[in-house]
């Protein structure tokens, strides 16, 4: 038996997507004289596909299929993503000078976002198999053990970061990869070790491009009074102060489209920031538009639905006995985690913006069909958790 209530709060957002998809999408849809369900139907198909995806790769048997899957989203979409850098711009689109997504007639994907499922998958797949009865190590022989898994990373980190210009997906591959190093035995000076290392990685990523660094300088305009008001030494708080920064507009629409909602929202459809005010709030900014729209609740309705996916998945994951599929579920609950956590913090200012779709919130195929591939695959595990006459987990 699968984990029903797993598949039904998937399954809520999903609805929840739709509804808002077509509700925030409405200046777009005027601007580009696109009809008034262009982005539903779109997203109607993708929920689809997805869900009929979810459903069958959640009646196969694990034993036989996981492994084949998850080593397909692996080798097929990281040598996508590497060769759609040599492609045609007739077979890629270009934003940007990053080449991020691959046409398929009138479709487009995303190979990062299944190569998110499968790298997780490959990680569970070969941890168990290296680490999982291993004796403590020292730290050399730490370092010489993941050294394979921080290449392969690397090697994604310049595909993704460099080529595609995508830093926010590196962050949460990177904070994915750390937290499951520590489930498979790494001692703490390791993962500090890492995280020294990261963070020295990321601050190369953002001053060897200008973007970034712009976008750096917009955040920190935002914060930078809160945060220097903090400090002791005047001097230092000069020294740190950014002058004459082009203003955050996303930002201020964002939080003024968050403090528009108040409590119970402007009602669904009457939201004011999504025309004209807030681009992509149907995207990447979908919390926003939510918040406005439905309030307080509405936004406490979503964040309570997705802990509530990664409790499920969590707790799947505590009673397989597989460690495999123990860590691949981890992997899985990780990646929607820091998604919705990076998202979230962005949009609200906390963090400078890293354009991450909401898990099954925000428009857009790819993310839509690779996140319910990640679910499918959690439900086909969860067949193998012991369960009551009820079907509750025991």
């Amino acid at each position: 038996m699968i984990d029903k209530p797993l598949l039904a709060a998937v399954m809520i957002l999903l609805t929840l997507s739709l509804v808002m998809d077509y509700s925030l999408s409405t200046y777009t849809v005027l601007h580009f004289h696109y009809s008034d369900f262009h982005f539903f139907i779109r997203q109607s198909a993708a929920i689809f596909i997805g869900f009929v995806t979810m459903v069958i790769l959640s009646k196969m048997n694990p034993d036989v299929w996981f492994s084949r899957v998850g080593l397909t989203l692996f080798v097929l979409f990281f040598i996508l993503m590497i060769a759609m850098q040599f492609l045609p711009s007739s077979l890629v689109n270009e934003v940007g000078g990053a080449k991020r997504w691959i046409r398929l007639g009138p479709m487009s994907i995303a190979p990062v976002e299944f190569f998110k499922v499968g790298f997780v998958f490959f990680l569970a797949w070969s941890f168990a198999r290296k680490f999982i009865d291993r004796k403590e190590m020292g730290f050399i022989e730490e370092v010489q053990a993941f050294s394979p898994y921080l290449f392969i990373f690397l090697l994604a980190v310049v595909i993704i970061a460099v080529f595609q210009k995508d830093l926010g997906q590196v962050v949460v591959l990177g904070a994915t990869l750390m937290v499951l190093f520590l489930f498979v035995g790494s001692s703490i000076k390791f993962f500090f070790t890492l995280m020294s290392g990261a963070f020295i990685t990321i601050i190369g990523l953002i001053f060897f491009a200008p973007h970034r660094m712009a976008r750096i300088k917009s955040w920190w305009g935002t914060v930078q009074n809160d945060i220097l008001s903090l400090l002791p030494f005047d001097g230092v708080s000069d020294t740190l102060r950014v002058q004459a920064v082009k203003e955050p507009y996303q930002i201020s629409n964002s939080l003024n489209a968050i403090h528009n909602g108040g409590f119970l929202g402007e009602g669904l459809g009457n939201g004011q920031f999504k025309l004209g005010y807030l681009s992509e709030v149907h995207t990447d900014f979908i919390l926003a538009g939510i918040t406005e729209e439905l309030g307080f609740l509405g936004l406490a309705f979503v964040t309570f639905t997705i802990l509530f996916i990664v409790f499920r998945i969590l707790k799947i994951a505590s009673k397989v006995k597989d460690p495999m599929y123990y860590l691949f579920c981890i992997g899985v609950g990780l990646l929607i985690a820091f998604a919705f956590i990076l998202n979230s913090y962005g949009i609200s200012g906390i963090t400078p913006i890293k354009g991450i779709a909401v898990p099954f919130l925000s428009y857009g195929g790819s993310h839509i069909l690779a996140s319910c591939i990640a679910i499918g695959m959690v439900l086909m595990i969860s067949k193998k958790v012991p369960r009551n006459s009820e079907g509750h987990i025991l």
